[in-house]
């Protein structure tokens, strides 16, 4: 099964190192973001889970639940975890999802056999409270992910839901946005009274409007 942006993210039922849990139920009102390892014990793994731990606070200032996956059982995950806390000192507090016959993995299309058999490659999804995929990441297996990248994102999908922009190259938080086209220029004013620019017809730009 291949899931695009767009779609809607299929729920399931999993055991994790927190119980068990309903990834619906789980998410709430709340976004989500939904990656996978390739396996416990693993260093790239180790270091990226520690990050997401260590983020804590920037997920849920944002309203985003995390939840990583690996193929290999809840104990397992269980002991790798105090390996985490003890080498990235941190607290991992999120669940991680035991998927030991993959159902999650071939769900959400994690397993790309060209690249392995039987690990997960890192891939990473972000899912609108209407649990809308909104963001697709794919890394190699030898590539730790950029984390600063991922809350980037959740950013710009947070904004552009609730705005009619769109941001350009490199954004970051509190930088200028760009109007969207389906707005005509002499309609900025009364939808962004910050002001804008012009710099080309279809290259408007405005200061972030939640801000």
């Amino acid at each position: 099964m291949s899931i695009r942006l767009g779609d809607t993210a299929p729920n399931f039922k999993a055991d994790t190192s927190i119980g068990e849990i309903d990834f619906y139920d789980y998410l709430g009102d709340s976004w989500g973001v939904l990656f996978s390892h390739p396996a416990d014990y693993t260093p790239v793994c180790t270091t990226e889970l520690g990050r997401t731990a260590a983020l804590k606070g920037e997920f849920e200032k944002r309203n985003v639940k995390v939840l990583a996956l690996s193929v290999d059982s809840a104990e397992s995950h269980k002991g790798w975890i105090n390996d985490i806390n003890e080498t990235q000192n941190t607290s991992v507090e999120f669940p991680i999802i035991a998927d030991p016959d993959k159902t999650v993995a071939n769900l959400y299309d994690m397993i790309h056999p060209n690249a392995s058999e039987t690990l997960t490659v890192r891939s990473l999804f972000v899912i609108s409270p209407d649990k809308k995929v909104k963001l697709i990441i794919t890394y190699p297996a030898s590539t730790g992910r950029n984390f600063n990248e991922v809350l980037r994102v959740i950013d710009s999908l947070q904004l552009t839901a609730n705005y009619s922009v769109a941001t350009p190259a490199d954004w970051k938080d509190g930088e200028d946005v760009i109007v969207v086209n389906s707005i005509k220029t002499e309609d900025i004013p009364a939808k962004f009274p910050k002001g804008h620019k012009v710099i080309k017809p279809y290259l408007r730009t405005t200061p972030q409007p939640n801000k």
